[in-house]
């Protein structure tokens, strides 16, 4: 079970711990195919080792991805995150439900708080162990194409839509971090 060590962000951000700031900046380690499979916590072994990991991993930008998320060129209703949480790798299948709109919609990512005119998706994993082998599953809207550390960083535009924030960029990504930690918990829990 997850941990909840920064709970306080999820309230205030005002004193963020260093320890935390040193931990949520550039946290994913450049991962390999291997370690990218053998992360997952919701999917079967068989699953992980048929899913598309992109080819490209070498050339990502490891020092700028708090977590690392793609969608699966293959299969458009497909994506896949992997974040580092106490220490610990976790790898997440996200899938669109077959009623949602093919379409990206208006609105704000619920991990990392950017509002994007057309590029946010609501994104259902299943939940990890036996529930999810029954059909329970936790929903979150979040960005499009996965890439929210981008879009905190700055590094990503979404144009016309960007909110004016006070907030530095450490904080930002703790936020995000912290909103990203209480999804994965959510999926790793049994009950709602």
């Amino acid at each position: 079970m997850l941990r909840r060590a920064y709970a306080p962000l999820a309230t205030s951000l005002k004193h963020l711990p260093t320890t935390y700031r040193q931990f949520s900046l550039g946290c994913v380690k450049p991962l390999t195919e291997s370690e990218t499979r053998s992360a997952f916590v919701n999917c079967s072994k068989g699953e992980a080792k048929r899913l598309n990991v992109p080819r490209d991993l070498a050339e990502r930008p490891w020092e700028d991805l708090d977590y690392f998320g793609w969608r699966d060129p293959q299969a458009p209703d497909r994506g896949y995150l992997v974040t580092v949480i106490d220490g610990r790798t976790y790898a997440l299948a996200l899938r669109r439900p077959a009623t949602a709109s093919w379409q990206a919609r208006r609105g704000m990512c619920s991990i990392c708080l950017t509002p994007h005119s057309g590029g946010v998706a609501l994104m259902v994993a299943p939940r990890a162990g036996k529930a999810g082998k029954q059909g329970n599953s936790v929903g979150t809207y979040v960005c499009e194409d996965l890439a929210c550390p981008l879009y905190v960083r700055g590094k990503k535009d979404v144009g016309a839509d960007r909110m004016h924030e006070s907030l530095t960029v450490e904080r930002k990504v703790a936020r995000m971090m912290a909103n990203l930690e209480e999804f994965v918990g959510r999926v790793l829990t049994a009950e709602g």
